[in-house]
């Protein structure tokens, strides 16, 4: 069996989440209070970092309360010494824009910064991922959809209650497929628009309702590049915070090969050689194109087929 890199961004995430205790006020409340329970700051959907050697994303309740009263307070889990860990989610704006401040002690950096060019611990990372995601969904979610009245934060933060009509929220995940298709020693590989220059990703694409994971990649492998495919193997899943997406990661088999490129999704689809592949991870392909940096999924779909080739499709 082929194992995917733990290695994948948003993956690791330690903390025990003690779903079962979120309605428990007394436990939530006792965690919260404890001098070692620690605290994501949110600036709208910006993680604020203390500046040092390297980075840090916790704060004490002491340093926390200088922001100010949060918009949210969500429960994130306990860590492994029994410490809780909570996410406060504050207003945008909460510090000057980059240029106007004189406070040297803290950076406002992405999510995707910081897991681009490594800014924290792989595991710490998991946890961000998550209180991103519970942040905006408590940003998307101040009306109750089934009567339009405004609903307020319940279950430590994982649930929003519409006083007017009963109704309770609940936060929600959308599925993606992300795949590389491949016709032996070559792969399909496409990009966006928005894609920084050169760089090439597998293609990807919402699951639909009523859908298998399956027949979404032969979808939208199809949409897109017109080309159908066979057996899918899954591969690894990844947290994707950009707003609360899972990437399921798959492997398929070409069975056409003839690509058509749906130019309202994609600026360029092609096939690449396993060993162009290679040179695109490693940053030496002749023509500069470029591959996903590691904390993406699409990166380890990429290594893992120029490591064992057709294998993959094995599982």
């Amino acid at each position: 069996m082929i194992v995917p890199s733990a290695a994948i961004g948003f993956n690791l995430n330690p903390l025990d989440r003690h779903s079962e205790k979120r309605d428990d006020e007394a436990f939530i409340a006792r965690l919260r209070n404890d001098p070692a329970a620690r605290f994501l700051v949110f600036d709208g959907d910006v993680p604020v970092l203390k500046r040092g050697e390297r980075h840090d994303a916790w704060f004490a309740a002491g340093e926390a309360t200088a922001f100010g009263p949060p918009l949210q307070n969500v429960f994130l889990g306990e860590d492994s010494t029994g410490s809780g860990r909570f996410a406060l989610g504050f207003a945008p704006g909460l510090l000057p824009t980059e240029g106007n401040s004189q406070d040297t002690r803290y950076d406002r950096v992405d999510l995707r910064s910081i897991a681009l060019q490594g800014l924290i611990d792989q595991d710490q990372l998991g946890m961000l991922g998550e209180a991103k995601s519970m942040l905006d969904w408590h940003r998307r979610h101040r009306f109750c959809a089934n009567c339009g009245a405004p609903t307020r934060t319940a279950a430590a933060g994982w649930q929003r209650a519409c006083d007017a009509c009963g109704t309770r929220h609940f936060p929600r995940v959308d599925p993606v497929v992300i795949m590389l298709t491949i016709d032996g020693e070559r792969c399909l590989l496409g990009r966006q628009r928005q894609f920084a220059p050169g760089m090439y990703s597998a293609l990807a694409g919402f699951v639909e309702p009523g859908e298998t994971v399956e027949d979404a990649v032969r979808r939208e492998v199809h949409e897109e590049a017109r080309v159908k495919c066979a057996e899918v193997v899954y591969f690894a899943a990844q947290p994707w915070p950009f707003p609360s997406s899972l990437m399921i990661g798959c492997f398929a088999r070409a069975s056409t090969t003839d690509v058509v490129i749906d130019i309202t999704e994609l600026e360029d689809a092609r096939w690449f050689t396993r060993a162009e592949v290679a040179a695109m991870l490693a940053g030496t392909h002749a023509d500069n194109l470029s591959a996903p940096k590691p904390f993406a999924i699409a990166h380890h779909l990429l290594r893992a087929y120029v490591e064992h080739g057709e294998a993959v499709l094995r599982g």
